[in-house]
């Protein structure tokens, strides 16, 4: 059953398309307004989005992810709203603050009013913006999911309290060492910063070095920061393998990085890439055993996302803004995405109420 609707929506939004999967050009157009209709389905005004890079190339390398029917709206991460609910039975109610990263099946967030299922969502964080909060939910739940789902890290060291099983935790995880390559992007920031406060025993941070890059990865909780334009991080543990190669591994950079990580992880240990398989990408002789060796694609979970957030409102987590740009200049704002050289999200500011 389609939602009741206020009357006053408008009858289109503004919306960027890529229209073409086989072409990254992308056009601002009029769409109809978006009828929740699904039993999940809630309709946000969206006050904020964030692009994730690459995204531009899913349609072409996973068309499987493309339902025949979706409008290609881009961008997967929004803040906003709530506007109206397909059910009453929905944890969300009008006039809710929301946060959530929308699955690829779905049109994406880059339009001025958009579909989210419920499980998708969470309450936004109070102590963040409405820019701030669509900075986080992609790079916090592939963070929070490659250190605590597929890694070894064990998040009761955070969400257990201050008791006994908290201690017990972070003592185990107190024993892991752990590094991140791309480390000043907007998942490795986030995954330092879950690493180190969970209490694992040393966070590598690799990352390009200047503009102060170095110092904010160290406030972020890294414990060792590796200039790759300097070394690589291969080249960094062999300068000390049996004290410096980690327990888990998490690729965030791709290319040339993903071979050099086959030199840091331990035997036994955990090597996850975001990008693409690794064991594609293992050295020619390269003969170690790791638990596991994997990439993986991250789930739209609110339910971790409302677990995010408190620790946002706790103050011991927060997302990096590298600049923002109106929805009318989406263009700008995907050639700053792709180019590499963002410091922390990109955001699109949707309306002009944020």
């Amino acid at each position: 059953m389609a939602a009741q609707l206020p009357p006053d929506l408008p009858k289109t939004v503004k919306t960027v398309l890529q229209e073409d999967y086989a072409s990254d050009t992308l056009t601002l157009k009029q769409t109809p307004l978006p009828v929740p209709t699904a039993p999940d389905d809630v309709l946000i005004q969206v006050h904020a989005t964030s692009p994730c890079k690459g995204e531009l190339t899913w349609g072409r390398n996973f068309p499987g992810l493309v339902p025949p029917d979706k409008l290609p709206v881009v961008s997967q991460e929004i803040s906003g709203r709530v506007v109206a609910a397909s059910s009453a039975d929905s944890p969300f109610r009008v006039g809710d603050e929301v946060f959530g990263r929308l699955s690829f099946t779905r049109p994406g967030g880059a339009r001025e009013y958009t579909i989210a299922a419920a499980a998708e969502l969470a309450l936004k964080p109070r102590a963040l913006s409405f820019l701030e909060a669509a900075a986080t939910p992609l790079s916090a739940l592939t963070a929070w999911q490659a250190a605590f789902v597929h890694g070894p890290l064990d998040a009761a060291a955070l969400t257990a309290g201050d008791d006994a099983a908290a201690a017990d935790a972070r003592a185990r995880n107190a024993r892991l060492r752990v590094l991140v390559t791309g480390a000043g992007g907007g998942v490795g920031r986030f995954l330092v910063q879950l690493a180190a406060l969970a209490g694992a025993g040393a966070v590598v941070a690799v990352a390009g070095g200047g503009d102060g890059q170095e110092a904010a990865l160290r406030a972020l909780g890294a414990t060792d920061v590796v200039d790759y334009h300097v070394q690589s991080a291969a080249a960094w543990v062999a300068g000390d393998a049996a004290g410096r190669e980690c327990d888990l591994v998490v690729d965030g950079a791709g290319g040339s990085a993903t071979a050099d990580c086959w030199g840091v992880v331990k035997e036994g240990g955990t090597l996850l890439c975001l990008a693409a398989d690794p064991n594609a990408a293992r050295p020619a002789g390269n003969t170690k055993k790791p638990a596991k060796a994997s990439w993986f694609l991250v789930e739209s979970l609110g339910s971790q996302l409302a677990t995010i957030a408190k620790l946002i409102d706790g103050g011991k987590l927060r997302p990096t803004i590298d600049s923002v740009f109106e929805l009318d200049n989406y263009a700008e704002a995907f050639e700053r995405l792709e180019s590499g050289k963002a410091k922390g999200k990109i955001v699109i500011k949707v309306d002009g109420l944020v």
